[in-house]
């Protein structure tokens, strides 16, 4: 019954930070360098956090180098917007690491998702600034942050409006992560090529919020391009993919079975849905 694969965390993890790459290279491109800086800040905090924990509170081995700690920091500064001031992000960082993980154990005992602990906190304490979003502009961001997709179609602008094009290639406002749809669905490729993840949870999520909206606008009496245009909003915009594809597929939170995760997924889609529009 002990049959042993040649996977370890660290390729695991390695092999996450890989698929992260493309988008993390797109949010440069969008914000500059800025957002390579909170991410920098993000995955250095999240390491030493760890580190000083595990050698001057647990004293127990230092588990730094399974890159478990480098993940949730990438996937910290993704759920950040780029003009976050360095102590926010630090602050974030830590409760990641220090309450949401090594609290409970450390890796594979943590209940919740470290990175979007360390996010939620931060939009209780700083809302202010956790909702500032910087506006693209040739690989800088100017001093005026924008609405994003989401608030904007709140606020009534028609999604076939923000078009397409522009969710598949981050010309938005918007966190690091969730700017740029088509360089998540090119990680999301790789980590199944890898068989790091499966296709069901994913799939199920996004699945579940095209369903959802395509019904919204049927039952509001939508008819031609919008109704295939506003399904197609909602599962480009916002951080749909980030968390589908990076998030609700985590190991340490996700159920192990198929059945069970379709579930976990459904319900993900479903509460993402009715948070979104109501």
């Amino acid at each position: 019954p002990h049959v042993h694969g040649s996977e370890s965390t660290q390729k695991i993890m390695r092999d996450v930070l890989l698929a992260l790459t493309p988008a993390l290279v797109f949010s440069v491109v969008a914000f500059g360098w800025s957002a390579l800086a909170v991410t920098c800040i993000s995955v250095a905090s999240c390491v030493l956090f760890e580190y000083l924990i595990q050698k001057f509170l647990l004293k127990g081995p230092c588990t730094v180098s399974d890159l478990s700690a480098v993940v949730t920091g990438v996937l910290l500064a993704f759920n950040l917007p780029a003009s976050l001031p360095w102590w926010i992000v630090v602050i974030g960082a830590f409760v990641s690491i220090a309450i949401a993980k090594m609290t409970f154990g450390g890796l594979g005992k943590n209940p919740f998702n470290p990175a979007l602990v360390g996010r939620v906190f931060l939009l209780f304490a700083y809302p202010v600034q956790m909702t500032s979003f910087p506006m693209p502009a040739n690989g800088a961001f100017d001093a005026l942050s924008g609405a994003t997709p989401l608030a904007a179609v709140k606020h009534g602008v028609a999604p076939d409006v923000l078009g397409v094009q522009e969710l598949l290639l981050g010309n938005m406002p918007g966190s690091l992560g969730e700017v740029a749809a088509l360089a998540l669905i090119c990680g999301f490729v790789y980590l199944l090529w890898r068989r790091v993840i499966t296709w069901q949870i994913p799939v199920s999520v996004l699945g579940t919020m095209a369903v959802f909206a395509f019904v919204v606008a049927l039952a509001s009496g939508s008819t031609g391009p919008v109704l295939w245009q506003f399904p197609l909003f909602h599962v480009l915009a916002g951080g749909a993919l980030l968390g589908a594809i990076f998030m609700a597929t985590d190991y340490s939170t996700s159920p192990m079975t198929v059945r069970g995760g379709v579930i976990f997924a459904v319900g993900i889609g479903l509460i993402t849905m009715c948070i979104r529009l109501w």
